[in-house]
């Protein structure tokens, strides 16, 4: 729900202490009635609250319906697997956006087959043409799935 479907998985994350901390705190603060466990309502409050935006109907229904159902909420251990769930997911698109970046010489949000071409020759000097024609041909299929689209020279 917080990854790529395209099965790419980001690499386990452990929160420092004060994130941790900070995490439950915005727990505590959402659970108004004290309950222990946050409504969907508290819980789309504690995503803006860490993460700055808030949550669609679909991601929120993707949450709660994996909740237990015999608890009235999100309980807080729930909660802290979301966040880092949530958090590890940002940091990896972060990553990606990085590295993208770096090859995107001209700033156009796309690469093209010589951008391509220019960014193997100086992470893979040795890979083949031929291979790196291939990636460049499949990310072209896959472009729609992707945060940053490819593209060839017209």
């Amino acid at each position: 729900m917080f990854f790529s479907q395209a099965g790419a998985r980001p690499r386990m994350w452990e929160a420092s202490p004060s994130e941790h901390k900070k995490w439950v705190e915005v727990f505590k603060a959402c659970d108004e009635e004290n309950k222990g466990c946050l409504s969907r309502e508290n819980f789309k409050v504690a995503v803006v609250m860490l993460f700055g935006y808030k949550p669609s109907k679909i991601e929120a229904d993707a949450v709660m319906s994996s909740v237990d159902p015999n608890t009235s909420g999100i309980l807080l251990k729930e909660f802290l697997d979301i966040v880092r769930k949530k958090k590890e997911a940002q940091l990896y698109w972060n990553e990606i956006r990085h590295i993208f970046t770096a090859f995107d010489r001209h700033y156009r949000g796309y690469l093209t087959l010589e951008d391509f071409k220019k960014a193997f020759k100086q992470v893979a000097p040795k890979l083949s043409e031929r291979i790196i024609l291939e990636v460049f041909s499949r990310l072209r299929i896959f472009s729609k799935c992707l945060p940053c689209h490819v593209d060839s020279e017209v």
